[in-house]
């Protein structure tokens, strides 16, 4: 069987639970917005919150009463949610037949190791497209099925273009990851770990202006959500050196798979 099909086959069922865990999360979400918007105690207890608390739990300075600044809140724990699951499945989809002792599979194809990691990338890149288009579908209805205020559509297509990009950039990552890690047990849990870091970094960057520029270590500080917010964030500045790490973590992940002997 032709391995890009393999893996969108082995990748299926945890693709739709994926699948079916956003658009729950994001219901679960805009359920609450009712509450935000319409309770007064809440808007003062917002309002006197130090600015800190309010940066680590995703507030910042939105205005969660009105829906753009709620799901500007509320894109926060989408797209953590997102770069997980593309982090893990890079790292999965490259080592999985040395952790699962399959490795024969692919010995015995008349395939170069170029061919496996495109085919397998290719794969792994049609998961994190569809569970993308699934949260911006299931956003733009649930949003609109809430909203009282101006439609919030444009906005929503820009934090998940987005979003996307930081998809890509986790996914590369993890395979990255995988192909450099020689135990292919641990590069689930190192790239998980690599995560995190990357996730605290970026809180601990919205507590203060003078570490601005750990940034770099962080993809989720590459898109400025209030500036997605207000219509822009998407600048050809940020979207290409962006694309060009994927290329970068692509590449290493060629030239660590093919100089890497599979274990059987």
């Amino acid at each position: 069987m032709n391995i890009f099909l393999r893996e969108l086959k082995a990748n299926r069922k945890a693709l739709i639970i994926w699948s079916i865990c956003m658009v729950l999360g994001v219901l679960s979400g805009m359920s609450k917005y009712t509450a935000y918007s319409s309770n007064g105690q809440n808007n003062a207890l917002f309002n006197s919150m130090p600015y800190s608390l309010k940066a680590l739990i995703g507030i910042g300075s939105f205005d969660v009463t009105k829906m753009s600044g709620y799901f500007a809140m509320l894109f926060l724990y989408i797209e953590l949610t997102v770069a997980i699951h593309a982090i893990l499945l890079g790292a999965g989809i490259i080592a999985k037949e040395e952790r699962d002792k399959t490795t024969e599979f692919l010995i015995v194809k008349p395939l170069s190791r170029t061919s496996i990691v495109t085919a397998k990338l290719f794969a792994a890149l049609v998961n994190i497209f569809v569970l993308n288009i699934v949260t911006l579908v299931s956003s733009v209805f649930m949003v609109a099925a809430y909203n009282k205020g101006a439609d919030i559509s444009g906005e929503i297509v820009r934090f998940m273009v987005s979003m996307f990009i930081v998809q890509l950039i986790f996914l590369s990552l993890g395979a990255a990851l995988a192909a450099f890690i020689r135990n292919p047990k641990a590069s689930g849990s190192l790239s998980a770990a690599v995560l995190l870091v990357s996730f605290v970094v970026s809180k601990i960057t919205d507590l203060t202006d003078r570490l601005n520029f750990l940034n770099l270590l962080s993809p989720f500080k590459y898109f400025s959500y209030k500036d997605l917010a207000a219509g822009s964030g998407l600048g050809i500045g940020i979207i290409i050196p962006s694309l060009l790490l994927v290329a970068v973590f692509s590449a290493l992940t060629y030239f660590f798979y093919r100089k890497r002997d599979l274990s059987v």
